[in-house]
């Protein structure tokens, strides 16, 4: 029985460093973007998603016409305590009704209808952050 314990612990603690490794390992690649936000402000959104080639989001969420929120984890995840998010400010307002349209299409996924939309939209500023 001890033998199954320190079993269960060491793997508890491998997939600890595990998915910590991950959320850092992303956090240190899109905190690069932000880094370099100048090669991406007052150009469209997919400039910036043609070199996220590691990576891409997974769900948009606009709580804002003047901002989105990029996910890049499961939507069901994208609550969670470390879920890396880039924020993305937008040159000009979106109209509600347009972002609302794809957010319920496709319930927040990022799909390539979110990727043509937001992708013509004109970036002005950008933050990453993790959530607490």
């Amino acid at each position: 029985m001890k033998a199954l314990s320190k079993a269960c612990l060491f793997f508890c603690l491998v997939v600890s460093f595990y998915y910590k490794g991950q959320v850092s390992d992303i956090l240190a690649y899109l905190k690069s973007f932000e880094t370099n936000k100048i090669q991406y402000i007052g150009h469209p959104l997919t400039k910036l998603l043609n070199d996220m080639i590691q990576l891409q989001p997974k769900s948009v969420w606009s709580t804002s016409i003047y901002y989105s929120h990029f996910n890049f984890c499961k939507v069901d995840n994208s609550t969670d305590i470390g879920t890396v998010n880039m924020v993305i400010y937008w040159q000009l307002p979106i109209p509600e009704s347009e972002s609302e349209y794809y957010s319920n299409k496709n319930q927040f996924y990022f799909t390539n209808d979110e990727k043509n939309f937001y992708g013509s939209k004109t970036v002005k500023d950008i933050y990453v952050y993790t959530t607490k």
